[in-house]
Parts: structure tokens; C-alpha cells; sequence
């Protein structure tokens, strides 16, 4: 699927939703067969997970440098091909590939300029074929599908690495704001790294918050509903602005908040005149922001998560059907994570 022009998911109508599925975003067409370049492999993609990083391309807020694009970085599949310098043993092997498709190597590389992130940057996974580094490819544990193991390569990675720098002690309550396809998996890996900790989601939907319970939340509630106690860190997933505020406003005086979002979108940017010092900075509050992810956070977190027993719940799209599948994660209420199958 190829992503040809930029611009805004129209509003929820029914003329101009048809209109937007048939005229744009994503294109299918046919492309040349990707071969591998010294130190690639080439992957026969099975499943490529959905994020609302794509609707961020799509929208401008993080524009590919060159158009057209294929998106998608939650990429599960086969190496089929291996380039001068891999070893011929990862043929045949199942990898996933996540948001970075290579950078310079160190442990700072997420934030390093030579950073190169995977569906922007260059060609990604909503298509039969891609390739990448071999060193950014990792094994995907066998206990996953396919479609399972897709949301793990960044909903999943992005989350672990949020949690990292939430820095919470076993036993100290932390906040999930927003409840999409990364906080259901940060929710499934506290349960098994934090036990003692409880967890507070918060979200606008009741049939989201009560799937939270479901997994074993042990509270939820509105975005700016006050939770039992105030939490040591919040997790801020969420596209808009007034989460922040809300999680300023809820946190144990010396918390941190962690915005676990590429952009956030302009729509209700206007709440950020209600920010109060005293109310929602004072005490030494903290904000932290996640900026992509590195090779180790998915080369730690896919086996942690296999460990966990985290089985994230998926909704699948045939690839076609990518621009109905975008559609609905910007205006329908979402339920785990969204996931396109190649699977023939």
C-alpha cells in the first residue's frame, strides 16, 4: 500500500468517509520486489500491526521525507532472502521489525540523528515484501501468531520502554492514560514485572474502561476522574492535550509523566491555557517524553513477553482493507490493537 499525498482523516460522515476510503490515503499497486542490499535480508511479510504513528504520516504531524511511502512498522514474517554478509542460517527464520529500521547502534540510537524509522523513512511492512538491516530484524518467539506477535514490535516495545522510564517500584500505583494498543500490553507486563503495583486506567469510553478491569486493572475511570490514590507515574498514550493536563493534575507530588506519543494533535490544544502551576506543576512533578525506540528495547521485550504470557488482543484487517482499518482507528472506539494479515 502505498501512501501518495498528506492530509486530514475527514470528520465522521458518511459521504465523506466513502469518498476518503476510495480517493486517499493508501493506494494498492504493484511494486518491484525489493532485493537485498550487503547486510539486509528481505522479509515475506505475514502481518504488519496498524499504529496511529501512520495517521500522524498521513496527517503531517511526522510527514515522510519523500513521497510515496509504503507505512507500516509492526512488521512479522520470514526471511526469504539474506544480502553479502548474513549469515545463511536466518533464512527461513521468523523476525519482526519495529519503528527504527536502523540507526547508529549505541543506547542512545533513538535519539541519534542517523535514526531511520521504518514505513517513513524508508519502504515498510503494509506490502508482501520489505526489506532491512539484519541487525534490526529479531526473532519473534514461537508461542506468538503472526497477528498476535505484530502489535508487540511497537505497541508492545514502546510500552516497555515507557515503563522503563516511568521508574516505578513494585508496589507503587501507576496510571495508563488512554487504553488503545500499547496500554492493554503495559497493563498485561505490570501484572508480571510489578505485581504489588496497582494499576489506574483511565479512559473516555466505559466499554474500554471495563476491559481494562478485565485484564486486571484494579481501577477505572474518566480521563480527568480523580483514581484512589494519586500515582508515582502516569503513561500518556493518548493523541490529544487534555490528558495531560488530567495526568499532571492526578500525580503524587515528585511523579512523572511519561507522553508515550509521536505528536499530539491540534484539536483541543486550547486546554493547555487551563495549565496551573500550582494545580498540575508544583511539587516537583516531572515530564518525560518517549521519543521512538531502540534495538534493544524489542530484542529485551519480546522474549519478557513470551515469559508474561502477554497475548495482546487483536482486531484483523486483510491488507486491502488498510484505509477502512485507519478509518476507524482515528474515529471508532478501539479495542486492543489492529492488525493487517498477508497471508496467503
Amino acid at each position: 500500500m502505498l501512501l501518495e499525498t498528506l492530509g486530514e482523516i475527514p470528520a465522521l460522515d458518511g459521504t465523506a468517509r466513502s469518498r476518503w476510503l476510495t480517493e486517499r490515503p493508501l493506494r494498492l499497486t504493484q511494486l518491484p520486489r525489493p532485493e537485498c542490499g550487503p547486510g539486509e535480508l528481505r522479509i515475506r511479510v505475514e502481518a504488519c500491526g496498524i499504529c496511529h504513528t501512520e495517521l500522524d504520516e498521513i496527517e503531517g504531524r511526522t510527514p515522510p521525507p519523500v513521497l510515496p511511502v509504503v507505512p507500516g512498522h509492526e512488521v512479522v514474517g520470514r526471511v526469504d532472502a539474506v544480502g553479502t554478509g548474513v549469515a545463511q542460517s536466518r533464512l527461513g527464520q521468523r523476525v519482526g521489525v519495529g519503528w527504527i529500521h536502523h540507526s547508529c547502534g549505541g543506547p542512545q540510537e533513538n535519539v541519534d540523528p542517523a535514526f531511520c524509522a521504518t514505513g517513513r523513512d524508508v519502504n515498510g511492512g503494509y506490502a508482501e515484501w520489505m526489506v532491512v538491516p539484519a541487525t534490526y530484524a529479531f526473532p519473534v518467539p514461537a508461542t506468538y501468531s503472526a497477528e498476535e506477535a505484530a502489535p508487540l514490535l511497537c505497541a508492545g516495545a514502546i510500552g516497555y520502554r515507557a515503563l522503563r522510564l516511568a521508574d516505578v517500584e513494585d508496589g507503587q500505583a501507576i496510571g495508563l492514560m488512554g487504553f488503545g494498543g500499547s496500554a492493554h500490553l503495559v497493563l498485561a507486563l505490570l501484572r508480571h514485572v510489578r505485581p504489588a503495583s496497582p494499576v489506574y486506567v483511565f479512559a473516555r469510553d466505559a466499554q474500554t474502561r471495563a476491559f481494562a478491569c478485565t485484564l486486571g486493572a484494579h481501577w477505572a475511570g474518566d480521563t480527568e476522574e480523580a483514581p484512589p490514590t494519586p500515582p508515582v507515574a502516569i503513561i500518556d498514550t493518548t493523541p490529544a492535550w487534555l490528558p495531560v493536563l488530567a495526568s499532571l493534575a492526578h500525580l503524587a507530588p515528585g511523579g512523572r509523566l511519561v507522553i508515550n506519543a509521536i505528536r499530539k494533535e491540534d484539536g483541543d490544544r486550547q486546554v493547555l491555557e487551563r495549565l496551573s502551576y500550582h494545580d498540575h506543576l508544583w511539587m516537583e512533578k516531572e515530564i518525560k517524553s518517549v521519543a521512538n525506540i531502540t534495538g534493544a528495547d524489542i530484542a529485551e521485550f519480546l522474549p519478557l513477553a513470551a515469559a508474561a504470557g502477554i497475548r495482546p488482543t487483536v482486531r484483523v484487517y486483510p491488507l486491502e482493507e488498510a484505509n477502512s482499518a485507519l478509518w476507524s482507528l482515528k474515529h471508532e472506539r478501539v479495542i486492543g490493537a489492529k492488525v493487517l494479515t498477508l497471508r496467503v
